[in-house]
């Protein structure tokens, strides 16, 4: 018998991938950062491939080293990366890593030098979100010094990259901006006598509403799981993660009862109170005190008062629950339930949060279409 549990439907993952690939003459490569947004980094990967993915992205080194101890041997590259890593450990496991700085240019050069293997690259040009990347002054300087050292045999230039901004929103003119900031960075990649394999710009959102920027890689992440990365849009996409606990406690309690810290939520009338063994150490959302959405006994119903670290309550009026009634907070939507955007709505986030805010360690992950 199971308390609360995230389940994770891998088939959906594999569909939404091959439906991204469906869509595109370009590679994907799906994005498996942050445990795989919150639904298993290793299970997602391998899902994802299964699909038709051929690339996985993850930010950190340590991630990506851990799909190379799951036996995952497909490409993978990690872009997000502080000085002084074990960066040989990356090159020595075939692991594609993202240069963005001189300095960080250097270090791959001296790791390459220590794994006695050229480091596969990928650098980052920042056409405007002013995060990660070289700045265009920035960028002919790199370029040059990439190209000697590619030339020296130190390493290789496999790919130039970006990210957008405003994907999220189809017909920003931003996102054109970008596109034609990047179209002048690859130029100039190629002036300086480096012709890479893969440009990729495209996230999830340019992925389904922008063929013009997927070039020969695209790089979905949310919309691997199911989720959509623009509002009112599904794309034919199915959300893989539910979250669920059951009942532990059923009440009955006299109007004017005040309800969780801070009796943020007093009964108008005699109620049944359920008590629900998920809290923000699990992933709920300290904010959805008196708005979270959640569905019990076939209703529809909102977080009563504070949501505590491991337990919020619900005020059930007179339908009768009692403990081991099932809750869903989100899933696909399909039996009525919430979803992770209405969640995201409730609580004033995005639907990305949501889903990478569950699976602690003590609400364990529980995996449907799992293949030996």
């Amino acid at each position: 018998m199971w308390q609360a549990e995230v389940r994770v439907d891998l088939d959906a993952i594999r569909e939404n991938v091959s439906r991204l690939r469906s869509g595109t003459t370009a590679e994907v490569m799906a994005v498996v950062k942050a445990d795989g947004y919150g639904h298993g980094m290793v299970p997602a990967a391998r899902a994802s491939l299964d699909g038709g993915a051929s690339w996985l992205g993850v930010c950190t080194l340590d991630e990506a080293l851990a799909l190379r101890r799951a036996g995952i041997t497909a490409p993978v590259l990690a872009w997000l990366l502080a000085p002084g890593l074990p960066l040989e450990e990356g090159i020595g496991a075939g692991v594609d890593l993202a240069v963005a700085s001189l300095p960080q240019l250097d270090e791959m050069i001296e790791a390459s030098r220590r794994a006695d293997r050229p480091a596969q690259l990928h650098l980052k040009i920042d056409t405007g979100l002013s995060r990660g990347g070289a700045t265009v002054a920035d960028w002919p300087a790199l370029l040059e010094a990439a190209a000697k050292a590619q030339s020296d045999g130190l390493v290789e230039v496999v790919g130039v990259w970006s990210h957008f901004v405003y994907a999220d929103m189809p017909g920003h003119p931003t996102t054109d901006r970008q596109l034609a900031v990047f179209h002048e960075g690859l130029a100039m990649a190629e002036q300086a006598g480096l012709r890479p394999r893969y440009r990729h710009l495209a996230n999830s959102a340019a992925a389904l509403t922008r063929p013009d920027t997927h070039f020969d890689l695209v790089r979905p992440g949310l919309a691997v799981y199911g989720l959509s990365p623009v509002a009112g849009e599904t794309f034919g996409l199915r959300p893989a993660m539910t979250a669920r606990a059951r009942v532990i406690l059923a009440k009955r309690v006299p109007a004017g009862t005040g309800v969780s810290y801070g009796h943020t939520y007093t009964t108008d009338r005699e109620t049944n109170l359920a008590v629900v063994p998920l809290g923000y150490a699990d992933g709920v959302p300290r904010h959805a005190s008196n708005c979270g959405p959640v569905h019990l006994a076939g209703t529809r119903r909102t977080i009563s008062g504070r949501v505590c670290m491991d337990q919020f309550v619900l005020d059930c009026g007179d339908d009768e629950v009692a403990a081991g009634d099932v809750v869903t907070l989100f899933g696909s939507g399909a039996d009525g339930e919430p979803t992770a955007d209405d969640w995201a709505e409730a609580v004033d986030t995005i639907n990305y949060e949501i889903v990478t805010r569950f699976g602690s360690s003590r609400v364990p992950r529980v995996y449907d279409g799992e293949r030996p």
